[in-house]
């Protein structure tokens, strides 16, 4: 750890750097539970939404009367809806928990997320309402969006100001520890639904249970948001701000004075996310249009997520001791076999075959997202100085998700020819998927040359990065 004085004390009254300040077990605990019950909330709803969409729900409910393709690619450009929002609300939460602290605006955040998802579940169908019925579904998404996209900057942020540098990617992990938590979690009620509830009443108003029962997570997680504060060292940059309270970069400023950084984080980022919509969402429409019932594959879907609940802290931890960039690209690099292996696999369990080949897909799809994924918070978080890291780290993954992960499910459908017969098994085992594949393996390659740019930042202490940030402004220097 570092021997700097901590700010605010008498010998540095202007706010000099500040070691990374252990607060104890007991207080990293709570601050993971706080940092981990937004991701857990926002990857419920961001799964069940895809999971509905996938299902036919969507299609059926608000896009009436259009073909099995269309129907998902409206109900899939809805989706994208909330990923252009993600950006703007990186934007607006950024500056401000910059300017106010992580723990009120992610108490913010968590709130409104949890307000657009319990009334998307509450908007009448198409046959209702007519055309007012989407019209509310691309508004609510949008606002969800908004909300979503701080919620992931500040969320590990929180955690990863507060840990000590030596375990940052381990602890930092857990708030990604919410993603395949919130999937489980929403899995297990939409199946329950969907098994329990004939098909024209899941259709009618089952699905919109899974939707309510967020509100119970959400209020878990305002609540546990309350008890956190935030990190000696962004209090001791606010110190510093408030003596030059013009020096803040904005939103332009971050491009200006951060290019390489912003452009590596989002070039890492873009693999992986479109990795991840395409094993947990995409790959739901693939294999129900090769014949496989959603029952088994949202039963078998529940393993992949069950594994990367353990298997993002062990990856973390991996990165403390051998760095983020070897893990990255290995994570990376797998992505391109993955891209034809996995189709390959799902292809096995078509006309009879064994669940156990899907499965394997899915399973290793999750295991090398979870390489790249598990390593985010620290990689990013490094990069950036504390005055501006949350509007830079959401900046860097937010604009990337409208261009990665947002389309990735509506470009999938597009190149996949076998979905305007849902239903009816393909012969050719090919059909349907070669373009798909090149898509995901193209996009691997962004991230391999964004892991490539990135310089390794495993062990740096955040205070020290404040300290020796060249891109200080004259004024702040001469504190």
């Amino acid at each position: 750890m570092s021997d700097t004085t901590t700010s605010g004390s008498p010998a540095n009254p202007a706010g000099a750097a500040v070691p990374d300040a252990p607060i104890g077990k007991k207080g990293l605990r709570k601050v993971i539970a706080a940092s981990m019950a937004g991701t857990v909330v926002e990857w419920y709803e961001f799964f069940i939404y895809g999971t509905a969409t996938a299902l036919g729900v969507f299609g059926a409910v608000f896009f009436p009367g259009e073909t099995a393709k269309t129907g998902l690619i409206y109900a899939f450009s809805t989706y994208a809806i909330g990923f252009i929002a993600r950006p703007l609300g990186g934007i607006v939460f950024g500056h401000f928990g910059d300017k106010y602290g992580r723990k009120k605006l992610l108490q913010l955040s968590i709130f409104i997320v949890g307000i657009a998802t319990f009334l998307m579940g509450c908007i009448p169908s198409y046959g209702s309402i007519g055309f007012l019925a989407p019209l509310l579904l691309v508004v609510l998404r949008f606002v969800q969006g908004f909300a979503v996209g701080g919620e992931w900057g500040g969320a590990v942020l929180l955690i990863s100001e507060h840990s000590p540098k030596e375990k940052r990617a381990f602890y930092g992990s857990f708030p990604q520890v919410g993603v395949p938590l919130g999937n489980f979690l929403a899995t297990v009620v939409m199946l329950v639904l969907y098994v329990s509830l004939s098909q024209e009443a899941f259709f009618g108003w089952g699905w919109r249970v899974a939707f309510w029962a967020s509100a119970v997570i959400v209020l878990i997680g305002w609540y546990i948001r309350r008890t956190v504060e935030d990190a000696p060292i962004f209090k001791a940059a606010s110190a510093r701000e408030e003596q030059v309270a013009a020096t803040r970069p904005a939103f332009i400023e971050v491009f200006r004075l951060y290019p390489r950084e912003i452009i590596t984080s989002m070039m890492c980022r873009a693999g992986e996310n479109v990795m991840y919509y395409m094993v947990v969402t995409f790959s739901i429409t693939y294999l129900t249009g090769i014949g496989i019932a959603a029952v088994p594959i949202l039963s078998f879907m529940l393993i992949a997520h069950f594994a990367g609940i353990f298997w993002i802290p062990l990856v973390a931890s991996w990165a403390d001791r051998i760095g983020r960039r070897p893990i990255y690209l290995v994570g990376s690099t797998l992505m391109v076999i993955w891209a034809w292996g996995g189709f390959l696999l799902f292809d096995g369990s078509r006309n009879g075959g064994s669940y156990l080949w899907f499965t394997l897909g899915l399973v290793s799809g999750s295991i090398i997202h979870g390489l790249m994924y598990a390593v985010q918070p620290a990689l990013m978080s490094e990069m950036f100085p504390t005055k501006i890291r949350y509007t830079a780290v959401s900046v860097g993954a937010q604009l990337t998700s409208i261009v990665a992960g947002s389309i990735a499910p509506l470009i999938g459908v597009a190149l996949l020819t076998n979905v305007a017969a849902k239903g009816t098994p393909v012969t050719d085992s090919n059909s349907g998927w070669g373009a798909v594949a090149i898509y995901i393996a193209i996009m691997a390659c962004v991230s391999i040359a964004g892991t490539l740019l990135y310089k390794e930042t495993r062990g740096s202490d955040l205070a020290d990065l404040d300290a020796n940030d060249k891109r200080l402004t004259a004024a702040e220097k001469a504190l």
